[in-house]
């Protein structure tokens, strides 16, 4: 079964060369993802087969007219932590009346999840993918971290495993209570048992590097730990204050470091020079009134910017994509196009993939039609529900 997307008004491809102008230097920022104009795109099964001129398209069994529309990547949201019970609305209440974030949160949520069923969190995380889905995501991450016993970790991976194959094992999310100032003890749970019990279940290994959660030499325990089981390692970090979790991921070759809210200039440096992704949370830092990375900063500098959801129920309850990229062109020094190619191939690169987050021959048939002519729009009309239809695998969903 073949499907063309025709009279593509804007096509974003994220392909290298695929823009009249691309390598040329030209200061259109559409030229750095790749914007074919009166364009079309051939899905063939779950793969993209052709992306050209409408004029020349080639013949299919099924035609959809894009009426001039614009056409995206499918989001790729590389972090997020789905399977967890209740919520933390108060607190959301109290800090927006000025009580500060703070780590530690987290164990109001453990407690919540450990009462849930199995059945309760499997549906839980299946009305997230929905929502995701209907807003353009046809890639999500998901992490554990709100279990924090070997048990429960266990089923959180595997019940992650059920909807995608990016799994994270965060048993090293935060100390829970029953360790409470036994960290290392607990550290050995995590790299011992709990890593037995979660690996099979598991693509990635990640810590909380942060005050409050897990120090430097804990973290390294964590993630050596990981790779020699196979995992191959992410990091939360420099969220809450500068630290050294930034230089930790880049020495160990992590795909990426998420939040980065404050970076020193070596922090900057080391990314730059690594092939190690900053993963940027905008709705982080719109939930906890903390100052927002400086994206342009970064980009500037050469490092490799992805922007996801981190949805959760403490610091940001938003699955939405195109409220973050708003945010990030508004608040964060981004173009529309940076942030579009941060929300799509920037999140493949952060998950290492290079079959998703772009349009082109071989990759998978990942892509989203826009109500509306440019991407533009999605920074432009925040809040306005823009996605028109979405192919996942290249099925309409």
């Amino acid at each position: 079964m073949t499907t063309l997307l025709t009279n593509i008004g804007e096509l974003t491809t994220n392909a290298p060369g695929a823009g009249p102008s691309a390598g040329s230097g030209a200061p259109d920022s559409g030229d750095s993802v790749g914007t074919l104009h009166e364009a079309a795109v051939l899905i063939d099964g779950d793969r993209i087969a052709w992306v050209g001129a409408a004029a020349g398209a080639p013949p299919a069994d099924e035609i959809v007219d894009a009426a001039g529309r614009a056409v995206i990547p499918g989001f790729v949201d590389s972090h997020s932590h789905l399977v967890f019970g209740g919520d933390r609305a108060v607190e959301f209440e109290e800090r927006m009346a000025g009580r500060k974030y703070a780590a530690g949160g987290i164990r109001s949520t453990v407690a919540a999840t450990r009462a849930a069923t199995d059945d309760e969190l499997r549906a839980r995380v299946r009305g997230f993918l929905d929502e995701m889905l209907a807003q353009g995501t046809t890639t999500v991450e998901i992490k554990s971290g709100y279990g924090l016993s070997v048990a429960d970790e266990e089923r959180l991976v595997r019940l992650a495993a059920e909807v995608t194959p990016e799994v994270t094992f965060l048993g090293a999310h935060v100390v829970p209570a029953e360790y409470a100032d036994r960290g290392d003890e607990y550290v050995d749970l995590v790299i011992g048992p709990m890593l037995d019990a979660c690996a099979p279940h598991a693509r990635w290994i990640d810590v909380f590097c942060e005050t409050g959660a897990f120090t430097v030499a804990q973290s390294r325990r964590v993630l050596e730990a990981g790779i020699a089981r196979g995992l191959a390692p992410r990091v939360h970090a420099s969220q809450l204050g500068p630290g050294e979790g930034v230089a930790l991921a880049v020495e160990l070759g992590a795909a990426s470091v998420d939040h980065g809210t404050y970076l020193t200039d070596e922090d900057v440096a080391l990314l730059a020079a690594s092939d190690t992704v900053l993963t940027l949370l905008p709705g982080v830092e719109f939930s906890t009134r903390q100052p927002y990375p400086d994206a342009r900063r970064l980009i500037d500098a050469g490092v490799t910017v992805a922007l996801a959801c981190d949805t959760n129920p403490g610091s940001s309850f938003t699955s939405s994509m195109p409220f973050c990229i708003a945010v990030a062109v508004r608040d964060m020094g981004m173009t529309p196009a940076e942030a579009v190619w941060a929300a799509t191939a920037g999140g493949a690169r952060a998950l290492r993939r290079d079959d998703i987050g772009i349009i082109a021959p071989g990759a998978r048939a990942d892509l989203v039609l826009l109500d509306a002519p440019t991407r533009i729009h999605l920074a432009y009309r925040p809040g306005v529900p823009l996605v028109a239809r979405v192919w996942k695998d290249g099925v309409a969903v």
